[in-house]
Order: C-alpha cells, then sequence, then structure tokens
C-alpha cells in the first residue's frame, strides 16, 4: 500500500523533492537489507516463534510512527526502521515456514507459501490508490497499522516448532559466516540476476507503456502475472519435490527470457498481456524455487541464515537494480533494455548450472538418504 504512494506523501506534506521522495521510498530497502543481514544469525538462536513475534511487534509499532512524522528527516527516519522491522519480521517467518513444512514437500510448501507475496504485490498498490483517491494519507497509515496487528495475531496464533538441538547457538557475532549462510550464496547469486531481470518490469513497465501508448492494457499487466503465478506455482512446487530442482528452474528461465522478448518487441496490448503470461511463469515460478533451493542446500539450523541471504540477493536486486537500470534507459532505451534482460535470463541457466544444477544429483541422494533415518526431533 505504501509503496506506491509514500513519494507523493513526502511532496505533497512536506514539498520534498523528486529526489528526496525517491529516498524515502529507497531508504526501506536498506533497512529491510540491514535486518537480513542482523536478524539470520539470530532465528535459531533466540527461537523462531520469539523471533518473529519480536519482529511483528516492531513492525506495527513503526507502521504507527507516520502518524508522528512531522518532517522530511523524520519520514525518512520511520521507513528506515519500518523496512528494518520488515527485515526481521519476515526473515523469520520465511524461516518458521522452511521447518514446519516436511522435507519431502519443502519446495511445494514454499510455493503455497510464497503466493502471499504475490497476493500482496497485487492487492497492495491496488489497495494504496484506492485509498489516495478516496480518503487521506492517514486512511493509509490506518489501514497498514491494523494489517499490521492482523500479522502479529498470525504470528503469535502460529505453531512453530523449534528443535530442541538448536537452543545452545551463540547470539550475535561479527563474523562473515554468522551474518550470511556461504553455502546459499551461489543460489543468491542467480536470484540477484533473475532479481534484475524483474526489476526492469516492476519498476519501468509503465513508463514504457507510457512510450507505447498502451496505458491500459499496463493496468492490467500485474493482475495477470499474479493470476498465472496463483496457478502455476502449487504445480511447479510439487514438481520440484519430485523431480528436482533442474526441471523447474531451467523451464522457467526460458519463459522468463521469452516474455522480456516479447516485451522488447511488443506494438499492442494483448502482446503486452502475453508478456504478463510468460514472465509470470517465469519469474514466478523462479522466485519460490530458487529460495527452495537455498534451504534445501543447508543444515536445519541454518536455514535462518540460508532465508536471510536469499532475501538480501532479492532485495538488494529489486531495491539497486531499478537505478542501475534507469541508466542504461537513458542510453539505449525501453526496447534495448528488455531485448538485454532477456539475454541475462538466457546467461543465468549456465550460471545456475555450474552453481548449482549439475550437483542436483547428488543432493537428492542425500535428502532420500536423510529422508530413510530416524528423526532425531
Amino acid at each position: 500500500m505504501l509503496i506506491v504512494v509514500i513519494g507523493a506523501h513526502a511532496m505533497q506534506e512536506y514539498g520534498s523533492s523528486l529526489s528526496q521522495a525517491g529516498l524515502v521510498a529507497g531508504i526501506f530497502v536498506i533497512g529491510t537489507l540491514l535486518g537480513r543481514l542482523i536478524i539470520g544469525q539470530f532465528v535459531d538462536a533466540l527461537g523462531r516463534k520469539k523471533t518473529m513475534v519480536i519482529g511483528m511487534i516492531a513492525f506495527t509499532i513503526t507502521s504507527g510512527l507516520y502518524f508522528l512524522s512531522d518532517s522530511i528527516a523524520t519520514l525518512i527516519a520511520v521507513r528506515f526502521v519500518h523496512g528494518l522491522a520488515l527485515g526481521v519480521g519476515s526473515t523469520a517467518a520465511g524461516t518458521a515456514v522452511a521447518h514446519i513444512i516436511p522435507r519431502d514437500r519443502r519446495a511445494e510448501g514454499i510455493s503455497y507459501y510464497s503466493l502471499s507475496t504475490t497476493l500482496a504485490a497485487a492487492t497492495g498498490p491496488f489497495l494504496g490508490v484506492w485509498l489516495l483517491q478516496h480518503t487521506n494519507f492517514n486512511w493509509i497509515f490506518a489501514a497498514c497499522v491494523a494489517v499490521a496487528i492482523l500479522g502479529l495475531l498470525a504470528a503469535m496464533w502460529a505453531q512453530v516448532p523449534e528443535g530442541a538441538s538448536h537452543a545452545g547457538l551463540r547470539g550475535f557475532q561479527f563474523s562473515w559466516a554468522n551474518l550470511v549462510e556461504a553455502r546459499a550464496i551461489p543460489i543468491s547469486v542467480v536470484t540477484f540476476l533473475y532479481g534484475l531481470c524483474y526489476a526492469s518490469v516492476l519498476a519501468f513497465i509503465n513508463g514504457y507503456a507510457v512510450e507505447l501508448d498502451l496505458v491500459t492494457a499496463a493496468s492490467f499487466f500485474f493482475i495477470v502475472y499474479s493470476a498465472v503465478v496463483l496457478l502455476s506455482r502449487p504445480l511447479t512446487g510439487r514438481l520440484l519435490d519430485r523431480k528436482g530442482s533442474n526441471m523447474v528452474v531451467f523451464p522457467s528461465c526460458l519463459f522468463l527470457a521469452l516474455g522480456l522478448v516479447v516485451l522488447a518487441t511488443v506494438q499492442s496490448g494483448m502482446g503486452l498481456l502475453v508478456a504478463a503470461v510468460l514472465i509470470g511463469i517465469g519469474f514466478g515460478n523462479l522466485q519460490s524455487a530458487l529460495y527452495a533451493v537455498a534451504v534445501k542446500v543447508v543444515a536445519p539450523q541454518r536455514m535462518g541464515l540460508a532465508t536471510s541471504t536469499f532475501y538480501i540477493s532479492m532485495d538488494a536486486s529489486l531495491g539497486f537494480g531499478p537505478y542501475l537500470l534507469g541508466l542504461a534507459i537513458s542510453e539505449i532505451g525501453y526496447r534495448n533494455l528488455y531485448g538485454s534482460m532477456a539475454a541475462l535470463a538466457v546467461l543465468g541457466m549456465p550460471v545456475f548450472y555450474v552453481l548449482h544444477g549439475r550437483h542436483v544429483g547428488r543432493l537428492r541422494a542425500r535428502d532420500a538418504l536423510a529422508a530413510s533415518l530416524p528423526k532425531s526431533e
């Protein structure tokens, strides 16, 4: 709700410049990144549910701080701590989900869980714009507080397995091994590359549509995208569990590349919606598949760090990518940008194979052996 209206709030309420409005929007991502970086090693040390509840309490409190903002400086500060709280709460929630789901259905379960992000991305901006048209910013902030309270109640109600073997973990330490999960770095590199591809769509599809005079079709782009993701993710999740990640990741890469090619050559509104379908099948399933891989390759007590590492790479690509890609657009234009992103989507396939895909057979054999052993918890 906030991401599409907070810049307008900064300009209308405080007379900020465009660059300041951009900082108000972007500082949230920096806060989220920092929250993920710090909390990754705490999730199992403090307890998965406790960390999630603490994160959601902080998220609820910081959602209410918008009412106290009285300058552009305080608004920037509120956005930063709000993002920090999101980084803590969402990382803990993702870790909890990875532990709740049975090992042999982990990809399928993560596919269901990650649909929540898709639904939020589809409905949040729509609600934000609708509320802005019919009410004022205070009502939008109040709605955010209400949603945060619902999230807090859900976190308190959730049944999360803790695992006695994790209770002895030490607290926060400033070391590379305790800030990121090394085994999740390869898949996080792939995630960053494909996040850049999606960032080009997320940030610039509206500007591209204005240039092509396809604004009406563009208004339905993410609705179609979300519908395709909702329909396809449960199927691809089950496929990944049964056949391995290569059976999902490589076709999804091709669909994403094809969708970006369609964007680069589109001439009509129907073509724009076809691109939405292809990108939905492509990136929509890559996102959940790569996260499933990130938590599958690590030991249970390292899932918190693996979740943090994965989302840091995703946030970095979606948060900082638009700035870099915007510089490219000024030099090569929209069509060439999407053509270049299609090439990047294809390039990501051998990168994925080298970093993970060639090891899938060995990892599946390891998982099968682990599943056959008696459970210790």
